[in-house]
């Protein structure tokens, strides 16, 4: 199974996909405006609620509205601005213990 994950200013939207490409599930939040951590965390979530509701673990692969520096491994150019200057790759990895696309 495949997860994408796609992350925006107003929602963080989750879909997976199993063999062939056919969707599964796909599930909607709003993008959390508190904190850094809390946007972190609604990703986290999603991703633990979909592999719960299928009983299965999926790769992890998500869009963000910027991009990562290669020099830094920061956030920049995002227009949802709570990313920018923060390692998001390697937060969620650390969050859901595994390898992130």
């Amino acid at each position: 199974m495949r997860l994408g994950i796609d992350l925006g200013g107003t929602k963080i939207e989750i879909v997976a996909l199993g063999d062939g490409g056919k969707e599964l599930i796909r599930r909607r939040v709003s993008t959390p405006k508190e904190s850094y951590a809390a946007v972190i965390g609604a990703m986290r979530d999603l991703v633990t609620g979909v592999e719960s509701e299928l009983g299965t673990r999926g790769t992890v692969g998500v869009a963000i509205p910027g991009t990562i520096s290669p020099v830094t491994g920061l956030v920049k150019n995002a227009n949802t601005t709570r990313l920018i200057g923060h390692p998001l790759d390697k937060d969620l990895c650390v969050a859901l213990g595994r390898e992130i696309r």
